[in-house]
């Protein structure tokens, strides 16, 4: 099978760890018999500085000719700390995920057996956690009009707003995802508050009857936010609007240990895009210290994405074997451990893709630099 994929590091630590999860991809490639063709693009701070642009135009044609996008991290402190700079780097992942229609972000959160002691939460609250967010991308108070300022710049105001189509179609998302799993949906919303929530209210209630065999609650989100730590296994799927997901799932983040596990798909009508949902951690870049794995399991995805199950569970499996060997970078390391680099890390999984075909150790493959634990 050939396959095309937009690699977009982005910034800060972005090209390290794509480097990292393009290793761990050529190896699968390799084991499955596939060819992987990838095309490298601009975005973010790295676009702002090259064409004064955060999303070029050239960049936007190479991910619609891809079947998949693989993006790093945007952001730079150099903008974070210039209030007054009209282009800033993260205006080019919303004008990114508005012009390929990327309307629906997924962020898988589980508890890998091995990091369940590095979760901030007791064992027996994490272990079996097992959940999916579905987060609005393109509406909410981000994209909301008007925006601004008046007064002399003494009042401050943004807008959110919501159309029935924009929320019935991320709903779809979440009811069909919510099929494949355990059958129950949360909806997450302030109803009780907002306008926007209540039509959120609305259409997920019309739809419900589309979807009997789901079973369906509706939880304000100052709720979830509390129930997302205080009993993580109870829920499923979840689905919210944009700025509410934005917040519960970084928020999420914590039960698995490290920002740097986690992994997310944002699809919709175009190409799907595949990416770490932390940071680009600019005080980290080129140190060679940043937790790869988030950017390798969202590499996953994309695999799973394309129909290549086989292929996406490979590299999952190559994971768990390296983080039960304990070959994790300086966030995940246990009492008494070592800390790995980011290269090291990503050569480890990236090996151990190969282990199951062959059935021996990854030294003695060819080709296949080992870290010795």
């Amino acid at each position: 099978m050939e396959i095309r994929i937009a690699l977009l590091p982005g910034d800060g630590i972005g090209p390290e760890i794509i480097t990292e999860a393009v290793k761990v991809l050529d190896r699968v490639a390799a084991r499955f018999g596939h060819r992987i063709i990838y095309t490298r693009a601009l975005v973010g701070a790295a676009a702002i500085d090259a064409t004064g642009d955060p999303y070029p135009e050239e960049t936007h044609r190479i991910c619609q000719a891809s079947d998949a996008v693989l993006f790093g991290a945007i952001g730079d402190p150099k903008y974070d700390n210039d209030p007054t700079s009209k282009v800033r780097p993260e205006q080019g992942l919303l004008r990114m995920r508005k012009s390929l229609g990327l309307f629906a972000n997924l962020r898988p959160v589980s508890l890998f057996e091995a990091l369940t002691d590095r979760s901030p939460l007791r064992p027996e609250v994490v272990r079996g956690t097992d959940f999916i967010c579905v987060r609005e991308l393109t509406g909410g108070i981000y994209f909301g009009r008007p925006q601004g300022r008046d007064e002399g710049g003494r009042r401050a105001f943004d807008t959110c707003t919501y159309t029935v189509e924009e929320i019935d179609r991320v709903l779809q998302v979440a009811f069909r995802l919510a099929m494949t799993r355990r059958r129950r949906l949360t909806v997450v919303d302030k109803a009780n508050v907002l306008e926007t929530s209540r039509l959120w209210r609305e259409r997920a209630q019309l739809m419900a009857a589309q979807y009997p065999e789901v079973t369906v609650e509706y939880m304000f989100v100052d709720n979830a936010a509390m129930q997302i730590i205080r009993q993580p296994t109870h829920f499923d799927v979840i689905v919210t609007e944009n700025m509410f997901g934005d917040i519960l799932t970084d928020e999420a983040s914590v039960i698995s240990g490290s920002l740097g596990m986690l992994s997310s798909a944002s699809v919709g009508a175009e190409v799907a895009l595949f990416e770490p949902i932390h940071g680009s951690y600019p005080q980290a870049a080129g140190r060679n210290i940043a937790n790869p794995m988030a950017t390798i399991l969202s590499a996953a995805m994309l695999l799973e994405h394309l129909g290549l199950e086989a292929e996406g569970r490979a590299v999952r499996e190559a994971v768990n074997t390296a983080l039960a060997a304990g070959v994790v970078t300086e966030d995940l390391v246990r009492e008494g451990g070592r800390s790995y680099s980011t290269s090291e890390v990503g050569d480890y999984v990236a090996a151990h893709v190969w282990a199951p075909l062959f059935g021996r150790s990854t030294s003695e493959q060819p080709n296949v630099r080992t870290v010795r634990v």
